[in-house]
């Protein structure tokens, strides 16, 4: 493959990004159907947080535990996911970051873990605790399962992405697109962009669950401004 992208022409650009996404979707359909066999058990550890809860309809339950195995089938592919998604930008560096792919890759997944173990840990149990106390007497929770587990998919699969944001000013630091005095300046715009991030990747329309990303996102990003000082292309000129 070549490092240098005018060696490709528009069309193998895309014939390229084609058999990515291919073998991206694969991995996903394979680590699927690996988790599809684990379904009810993930479905009983999911829903320990909740006393019933309740399908409507006769293929809810079954199709449920598919919508569970895709979340898991796409956590379990992460490493591919990188690992292609890095493959296909690897021909517009330079020879010393291709050699990067593997630690990316590891780190990448590793991050994206943190953010999914932070939320299901620590953010769920609180968040579903603080949600369910607006119960009464009258006002009593029938959780349909299928929202619920999309609620807590796209939660959990939201913290992954967001902490990836140290990852990605490490690599834009290092190609000298950013450097640590631009995002120190920019601490408002970003403050604002965290919050419409927040509003917009949590499935649920309150402001808890919504502080509950925005605060960690916010503290990443000044760890990302510790990491670019340190180790940005730009910083070392």
């Amino acid at each position: 493959m070549p490092n240098d992208p005018r060696e490709m022409s528009f069309w193998e650009h895309l014939e390229e990004l084609r058999w990515r996404l291919i073998k991206s979707v694969a991995a996903v359909l394979v680590m699927s159907i690996v988790a599809f066999f684990f379904s009810d058990w993930m479905l009983e550890v999911l829903t320990k947080p909740i006393d019933k809860i309740y399908f409507i309809g006769i293929g809810e339950a079954f199709s449920v535990r598919i919508k569970l195995a895709l979340f898991a089938g796409v956590i379990l592919a992460l490493p591919v996911l990188f690992y292609q998604g890095w493959k296909f930008v690897v021909p517009g560096l330079y020879a010393s970051e291709v050699r990067m792919v593997i630690p990316v890759v590891v780190f990448a997944t590793l991050f994206f873990v943190a953010g999914a173990t932070f939320c299901f840990v620590l953010v769920m149990p609180v968040g579903i605790e603080f949600l369910m106390s607006y119960a009464t007497d009258k006002l009593q929770p029938m959780i349909q399962v299928s929202k619920y587990i999309s609620f807590v998919g796209w939660m959990t699969i939201s913290f992954g992405v967001v902490f990836e944001l140290p990852i990605i000013s490490y690599f834009l630091g290092r190609v000298g697109i950013i450097n640590s005095r631009m995002l120190c300046r920019g601490r408002r715009i970003a403050l604002i962009a965290i919050l419409i991030v927040a509003a917009i990747a949590t499935p649920s329309p309150d402001v808890f669950s919504q502080l509950m990303l925005a605060v960690p996102l916010y503290a990443l990003y000044e760890i990302s401004i510790i990491i670019v000082r340190l180790t940005g292309r730009a910083e070392s000129r």
